[in-house]
């Protein structure tokens, strides 16, 4: 079926309500049948609910249908798009071992790889997503994951997935891509080589502001790649927190399931139900507001590039942008998106325009329908040096938008105004 049906249909099979929404199951935990079924579920005999912490009947609908959407096998939904990278992580990676991170990627998750994996003895490594050639130094027996985004947040590029994965698979390493902006109507990783996607439903899937939540996904035929690779023992070997279980033995999803079973029990960073009934709600015009958001800020950049004022502007779209070409071969029509960035000449330049605009509002998310406008050096980018900035293309001068579903005249008035003010 074709991606809008799915959107609309995937992973629910009606209740003995005959709904024809998608129930809430608004539960803590669900009542076993006898103790032989209690046993049999939490042995992995049976599946079923247990607690929803571990599952829930509506959460179940949202990993369905989003994994369907990104063509993969499964899905895993956590309490936010921080907690889904971390999970996603932390699932193959240990103390003592490394990751390899693009520096153009969202600021949050700079930090999280730079000082919090830190803290639980993972390293992170960085390489220019312009270079992947840049990785090969950089890998080494206790490499576990290449992570990127498919089209940075706030630096707005478009890597070279073909080029990263193939030097993933040269050394069977997991790549983990992040495809929040993207999103699986525009892009599909999985269709060139990535292992995992992971998302913040709380920006396009949403789209309209109104939860936190994060999602990974796991490909098709993963197992194959972690069977026997020595850089996973953890799939490998037995867990003995789970009855002894090895778990590319087990005939389901392995990647999904050691996190749900490990992590999302341990942890407990689990999205609500009532979160993962709005996701739902989101998905189903995901990919018509992706159209509409995409052709705003196409018509948006382009006014931007004519603009005196404006140094450069970041949009894949632009023909004269360095990543058309990527945005092209990766992207689905060569959409790229509601997200554009440009450069004016200053820091206080840019806090001049943000401050004048009236119907932006400054505001830290994007893929919001109500426009957004934010300044990534004195916000979301706080925390890095003047050289990080540079590193991640993130300039003082940068001022990042996230267009909407507004009308772009009333768009392109409201920026007109705040240059002239």
């Amino acid at each position: 079926m074709q991606l809008q049906t799915e959107a609309l249909h995937a992973g629910y099979d009606k209740d003995s309500q005959s709904t024809m929404a998608v129930p809430i199951y608004q539960t803590t935990a669900y009542e076993f049948r006898d103790v032989e079924h209690a046993a049999n579920l939490f042995a992995l005999k049976e599946l079923g609910n247990i607690y929803t912490r571990l599952n829930n009947p509506t959460t179940d609908v949202f990993e369905k249908r989003f994994a369907t959407l990104e063509g993969g096998v499964a899905g895993l939904a956590t309490s936010s798009g921080m907690a889904a990278i971390f999970y996603a992580i932390a699932n193959a990676a240990e103390a003592g071992d490394n990751i390899i991170c693009a520096r153009q990627v969202y600021g949050g998750t700079i930090t999280q790889a730079s000082y919090t994996l830190k803290r639980f003895g993972i390293e992170a490594r960085y390489f220019n997503a312009h270079n992947p050639e840049e990785i090969e130094a950089l890998v080494d027996d206790k490499t576990k994951v290449i992570f990127f985004e498919s089209l940075t947040n706030p630096s707005i590029d478009v890597p070279d997935f073909t080029a990263i994965t193939s030097i993933a698979k040269k050394y069977g390493i997991l790549t983990i891509v992040d495809n929040t902006v993207a999103t699986p109507v525009l892009c599909r990783p999985f269709e060139y080589g990535v292992d995992v996607v992971v998302h913040s439903a709380s920006k396009y899937t949403t789209g309209q502001g109104l939860a936190i939540g994060g999602i990974m996904v796991e490909r098709t035929g993963l197992v194959d790649m972690i069977r026997s690779n020595p850089r996973y023992p953890q799939f490998n070997e037995a867990d003995e927190s789970y009855h002894g279980l090895v778990y590319v033995d087990v005939p389901l999803p392995l990647f999904t399931l050691r996190a749900r079973l490990s992590l999302l029990r341990d942890l407990g960073a689990v999205v609500s139900p009532f979160n993962s009934w709005l996701f739902i709600q989101g998905i189903e015009t995901l990919s018509l507001r992706m159209r509409e958001h995409s052709r705003n800020a196409q018509v948006v950049a382009e006014f931007l590039e004519s603009h005196p004022k404006v140094k450069k502007v970041n949009y894949p779209g632009l023909k004269s942008n360095s990543n058309y070409a990527n945005a092209q071969r990766y992207f689905q029509n060569g959409m790229s998106s509601g997200l554009l960035s440009f450069e004016v000449e200053s820091f206080e330049e840019a806090k001049k325009i943000v401050d004048a605009t009236k119907l932006f509002s400054l505001v830290v998310n994007i893929g919001d329908s109500k426009s957004i406008i934010t300044h990534p050096a004195s916000t979301t980018h706080q925390q890095l040096s003047n050289e990080e900035l540079i590193a991640c293309g993130v300039p003082s001068g940068l001022i990042r938008l996230s267009i909407g579903l507004e009308a772009n005249e009333d768009l392109i008035t409201d920026l007109k105004a705040a240059f002239d003010a």
